[in-house]
């Protein structure tokens, strides 16, 4: 995958993942991987970071909980509103960039 193409694409592929629900960190990781058949993969280093920014932004709202499966607290992360509507002008953004750029194939 192009890096450039990844990194300014990334808080529209988490907040896309979020807008499914509740997720911890390696959940969403875990989630863009499957969903994207192994093409796009989000490390810590890069997942982590955008996480904290979108929680700056106030489209995440994160939340320390008691995972599933037990063991230590985990921080889970939730759209908020605000991040509904981000994400859904990125998403009109994007395509709107998209269908320009098919036209030039």
């Amino acid at each position: 995958m192009e890096p450039n193409l990844f990194k300014g694409n990334l808080d529209l592929i988490v907040l896309s993942v979020l807008s499914g629900g509740e997720r911890y960190g390696l959940e969403i990781g875990k989630e863009v991987d499957a969903r994207s058949g192994g093409y796009l993969t989000l490390n810590a280093g890069s997942l982590y970071p955008a996480l904290h920014r979108l929680e700056k932004q106030g489209w995440v709202v994160a939340e320390e909980k008691q995972p599933p499966r037990g063991g230590p607290l985990v921080r889970y992360y939730t759209l908020t509103q605000p991040g509904h509507t981000e994400l859904q002008r990125r998403r009109e953004a994007y395509q709107t960039f998209d269908e320009a750029l098919r036209t030039l194939w």
